[in-house]
């Protein structure tokens, strides 16, 4: 998809990420994800999924990740300037507090259906995301955020985190007995998302150094060696567990492009934060973000391939929206890196694809999956799971630098 044939080439203006008419539609598709996504609040405690109209669902779930996720969001859209955004995220800090928290033997439980417990699993995954959550509401303010960011990592700190590979272990059940062996990347890139805006949010060196440390792991051991791709799936040693297939949406087979373009980006995140050592960390965070592009672009279609072989083989073709907000990310880091021309006609390409294929201008939000012929489908997905990836590719491009830079959103109005 990019052209690297003249990997020097940069551009000095007319870059759209600097384009003021480029930026007032990231603005407004922003405001109309945040509009769209206020039918989440319930009027009890917890959140409603919705359908592609902005309906609730009949399945009352809400799982960890989506109310945290929330969270995040709309701190995010608090400092921005969003009127009522601290709405839900008061809303969504609380429902953390008395239902997600597991009060008799602490940790947060993955799944919730009205008062009662769902799915009692006591998951990394969802752990680190309060940590975000946590992390983004310090940044807006909120007076419960500190706590929660304390209560998240001594979480972590205590069932999760295996200091000896420097990364996170994936999951226990309610009680912290043992629920599998298995050793995952996505914990864990997650993970990292979440160290760093918890040092964003409060200076502790703590949250970098491991942060450092699992990035250390997956983009300076594990990428080289494995033709710039990431396996996902590990054994209990940290080895690379080719024969496994779990859930085929959660933890599918092979490589997922779409996290090489996350976990790209959150290296260049990382390498900002820690004072821009020479240290090679952006050229590899290109190779990871360029060997995804090229592997799982949809030459005919557009947009990109949900999974790859180990060898980049397309494994899933599916195409869903999450991996083209991660790359818009991923490509605007570059960017701002950068200033590559082929980087901006990348960039360029992404947005026109989702622009016309993936967000719904009519109804806000963006539709999570494109069947062959580019239209909506509902294969794999209900509704609209949630505003965190696409809110993101919205979002983070306004921001000046590599890191997250959330009290220096623009406003909105601005």
């Amino acid at each position: 998809m990019t052209d690297v044939s003249n990997p020097d080439a940069t551009l000095n203006s007319g870059l759209l990420l600097d384009d003021a008419a480029h930026r007032a539609f990231l603005q407004a598709d922003a405001r109309r994800q945040f509009d769209f996504f206020r039918a989440s609040l319930r009027a009890g405690p917890g959140f409603h999924t919705l359908d592609l109209d902005g309906r609730p669902l009949p399945d009352d779930t809400q799982e960890l990740h989506t109310t945290t996720r929330l969270v995040h969001s709309y701190a995010l859209g608090h400092l921005a300037g969003l009127p009522g955004a601290d709405t839900i995220v008061d809303h969504g800090m609380a429902y953390l507090a008395s239902h997600h928290w597991d009060a008799d033997r602490c940790g947060y439980v993955w799944a919730l259906n009205g008062d009662q417990v769902a799915d009692g699993r006591k998951l990394a995954y969802g752990h680190v995301f309060v940590l975000l959550a946590g992390a983004s509401a310090k940044q807006a303010g909120h007076p419960d955020a500190g706590e929660l960011i304390d209560d998240a990592f001594a979480v972590l700190n205590r069932h999760f985190w295996e200091d000896g590979p420097g990364l996170f272990c994936d999951e226990w059940n309610r009680d912290w007995t043992p629920f599998s062996s298995y050793r995952g990347m996505n914990a864990n890139m997650h993970g990292v998302e979440a160290l760093l805006a918890a040092f964003e949010a409060t200076g502790r060196e703590v949250f970098l150094t491991r942060a450092g440390r699992i990035l250390d792991f997956f983009v300076t051991r594990m990428a080289p060696a494995e033709g710039w791709r990431l396996p996902e799936h590990y054994t209990d040693s940290w080895e690379i567990d080719r024969a496994y297939a779990g859930n085929p949406m959660f933890r599918p087979a092979g490589t997922t492009p779409g996290h090489s373009f996350e976990l790209g980006r959150l290296q260049l995140q990382y390498w900002d934060l820690a004072g821009r050592p020479d240290n090679g960390a952006p050229c590899r965070a290109r190779r990871l973000i360029e060997q995804a592009l090229s592997d799982a672009w949809d030459e005919e279609r557009g947009g990109l391939a949900y999974t790859l072989g180990f060898d980049g083989s397309v494994d899933n073709p599916a195409r869903y929206w999450w991996p083209v907000t991660e790359a818009i990310g991923a490509m605007a880091a570059l960017i701002k890196l950068d200033q590559r021309a082929a980087d901006d006609r990348c960039y360029r390409r992404l947005w026109d694809f989702a622009d016309l294929h993936l967000i719904d201008h009519a109804r806000g939000g963006w539709f999570p999956e494109l069947d062959a012929n580019n239209r909506p489908a509902d294969t794999q997905f209900r509704g609209k799971p949630d505003i965190y990836h696409s809110i993101q590719a919205a979002l983070f491009p306004l921001s000046p630098g590599l890191s997250r830079n959330t009290t220096t959103l623009p406003r909105f109005g601005d």
